[in-house]
């Protein structure tokens, strides 16, 4: 399975050893990680197939690299994304109305906008808590993507080249091995 560990491992292993220029499977690599710290889940895989086709770069590995932020990994990423974002705006204040209160006492606030006779009321009031939040989570998931990325590139490059340099030598010292 895709999502297990093991699963991941094989489809990376398999990226390494694609056939495609070293660079354009780094940089599709990149791409598909800086997609999968978007918060647009649930299109990453239709995201990083546009994105590969239209930047020209290997659409495999775009792919796994957005489906490197599994599910039990999607909390921790936005999270901390939301609080890179918020640092950058606000320098760590711009949720404080939200700072220490728990799911009981949100949803105390939320429920008297519940009711029809305050659905407009209750609609700006969430319109407002929405874009209260998600302005840092696009700020955070932006930088945190970008920052890994950029690693991702830089490491899946190495790899990609010593794995055909190592395949390279393989063939050099063993030729009965090709065929």
């Amino acid at each position: 399975m895709l999502w297990s560990g093991r699963g991941m491992i094989r489809r990376l292993t398999a990226v390494l050893h694609l056939g495609d220029v070293p660079w354009k499977i780094a940089l599709g690599l990149a791409v598909g990680v800086f997609i999968g710290c978007t918060p647009f889940y649930g299109l990453h895989t239709l995201l990083a197939i546009v994105v590969a086709f239209a930047l020209r770069v290997n659409r495999v590995a775009t792919v796994t690299g957005a489906w490197l932020n599994l599910p039990w990994f999607a909390p921790f990423v936005y999270g901390f994304s939301l609080k890179v974002g918020e640092f950058i705006l606000s320098g760590g204040k711009g949720l404080e109305s939200l700072s220490g209160k728990g799911l009981v006492e949100l949803a105390t606030a939320i429920r008297p906008y519940l009711s029809f006779e305050r659905f407009r009321e209750g609609f700006l009031a969430s319109s407002k808590l929405l874009f209260v939040a998600s302005t840092p989570l696009f700020v955070g998931t932006t930088v945190v993507g970008i920052a890994a990325g950029l690693v991702t590139y830089f490491v899946a490059l190495g790899a990609i080249r010593e794995v055909r340099r190592m395949g390279h030598l393989d063939r050099t010292q063993n030729p009965a091995r090709e065929g």
